[in-house]
């Protein structure tokens, strides 16, 4: 009994050992399928993200640092049109779009209230002369004898001729003003009253007129932006309205004052467009906006990319060289809006991994 007990515990032991060592074959066998597995797997990916990731190659050429400034179309000539006081529009001989020459007339008030007030002022200044004069006589031989009540008589009559004489000049001012004349060479640009008959008011604007052949864009540079800038700087200019098109201009104005010495020190920079052609005037409206972007420094031939695949960690500035893992640490140069220039750690023609 003894016997057989040892030999069952001897097949049972040896059969343990059997078993363990199948599931430790098998434990191994599935530990290299999964590694295999995880590591193809991570090799597509990484070759999946390299495929989809933006490359560039490292190539030679010009790399500049840009300053952008928004602004806006405006025009040297620009006037706005009142009348001097309120009336009735007797007639208009413009309308919307027209092109005017300097010293046009382009609409009139009624003038026939206006004369009346004229004359009534001129009939003012003889009666208050008159007065003065009148004083004056009665007052005669009394030179150094003049009491207050007489210099109060005097001084009454001679600001009342004053006055009238002051009437006077403005009754002249509004009749002469009465017809608005262009003051410059352009277009109407708006009319707020293309027909008679209206009773306008002198706070109302009536007509505008603008030179398009004066026009210029317009941006605010502020106190550290300004001090890198210098008249006669070339600019480049895209309109938000055309933005496939660059337009070339130059700094014609930079403002020696702030715009608003109580609150700001934004300066006012006018710049002036040099490569206009007439069909692009008759494209351009006054209020339209855009960036200006001024050239600060360029470097030319020199090794760039993008400044998007230059990274930078607590070592310093890196590029993904050949691969999105590969990281190599850069020494840059000239920093630009768009591009950047690469003084060590990269060579011509060498792909780089965003």
């Amino acid at each position: 009994m003894d016997k057989k007990l040892s030999l069952f515990l001897k097949i049972k032991k040896s059969a343990s050992k059997i078993l363990r060592r199948r599931i430790t074959k098998i434990a191994i066998f599935l530990a290299i399928i999964i590694f295999g597995f995880v590591t193809v797997s991570n090799l597509v990916q990484q070759k999946k993200k390299e495929a989809e990731a933006e490359k560039f190659t490292v190539k030679r050429g010009t790399v500049s640092s840009d300053l952008i400034l928004s602004g806006k179309i405006k025009a040297e000539e620009d006037a706005q049109l009142f009348f001097p006081t309120s009336g009735k529009l007797i007639w208009v001989q413009v309308k919307e779009g027209d092109f005017v020459k300097k010293g046009q007339a382009l609409a009139s008030l009624d003038k026939t209230p206006l004369n009346a007030a004229y004359q009534q002022a001129l009939n003012n200044i003889r009666m208050y002369e008159a007065n003065v004069e009148a004083t004056y006589d009665s007052l005669q031989g009394k030179d150094t004898s003049e009491t207050f009540a007489q210099k109060a008589t005097r001084t009454t009559s001679e600001v009342a001729k004053d006055n009238a004489y002051d009437a006077l000049k403005i009754a002249e001012y509004n009749l002469k003003n009465a017809t608005l004349i262009a003051p410059f060479s352009g277009s109407v640009t708006y009319l707020a009253n293309p027909f008679s008959g209206v009773n306008v008011s002198a706070a109302q604007m009536q007509i505008e007129i603008v030179n398009p052949q004066t026009i210029y864009f317009e941006v605010t540079a502020s106190q550290d932006e300004v001090t890198k800038l210098k008249e006669d700087q070339e600019v480049k200019i895209i309109l938000d309205s055309f933005p496939e098109k660059e337009i070339k201009g130059k700094i014609s104005f930079i403002s020696l004052t702030p715009i608003n010495i109580q609150e700001g020190s934004d300066y006012k920079v006018k710049i002036s467009f040099t490569n206009l052609q007439e069909e692009d005037l008759k494209s351009l409206k006054i209020g339209m906006t855009g960036d200006a972007r001024f050239s600060l420094e360029k470097r030319d031939d020199v090794l760039y990319a993008p400044s998007q695949f230059i990274k930078a960690d607590r070592k310093g500035k890196y590029v993904n060289l050949g691969s999105i893992k590969n990281k190599v640490y850069i020494k840059t140069g000239l920093e630009g809006e768009e591009y950047t220039e690469i003084k060590e750690g990269v060579k011509e023609g060498d792909i780089l991994y965003d």
